[in-house]
């Protein structure tokens, strides 16, 4: 499956200090960059809802949804078929969960999210290099936008 990364799901993901890193990684890297900041944004959503913080679990929650649509909206209905139909229709679950888990201040709802968002990293993180390399010198020959690959 192909995803165009989103610039929006970038920005939103480098606010965290990644720039550099994110101008030099792969497609593949990339991916896993924003999955990686969703995750971290809901524990920190997590710790501020324990301590009772509303603002800024908002914040947390809200940025790990941004980050999460960028994923979604990045998905490539053409190349990835039924994968990226179930991964647009999770990515949207998780986003409308994140959301009930801000209202009710629900910490079970953002293990859940932690949950399924893992389940999806650790199984890209499995792609073997080979195909990533593969992918990732496809991507370079295109001449418009980042492309990552599942």
């Amino acid at each position: 499956m192909s995803m165009t990364i989103s610039r929006d799901a970038l920005e939103a993901y480098g606010k965290i200090g990644t720039h550099s890193q994110a101008a030099y990684a792969s497609p593949h890297r990339l991916i896993q960059m924003l999955m990686e900041g969703a995750l971290d944004k809901i524990a920190v959503a997590r710790g501020h809802m324990e301590r009772g913080e509303v603002a800024e679990k908002g914040n947390a929650i809200s940025w790990a949804i941004s980050i999460i649509e960028g994923l979604r909206v990045s998905l490539d209905p053409e190349a990835g078929g039924e994968i990226a139909a179930n991964l647009e229709a999770l990515y949207d679950y998780m986003e409308r969960r994140l959301v009930e888990a801000n209202a009710q201040n629900d910490l079970a709802i953002l293990d859940e999210v932690t949950g399924l968002l893992g389940q999806i990293k650790d199984a890209w993180d499995q792609i073997p290099e080979e195909i990533r390399n593969e992918h990732a010198a496809k991507a370079q020959a295109e001449p418009v936008g980042l492309q990552g690959t599942l």
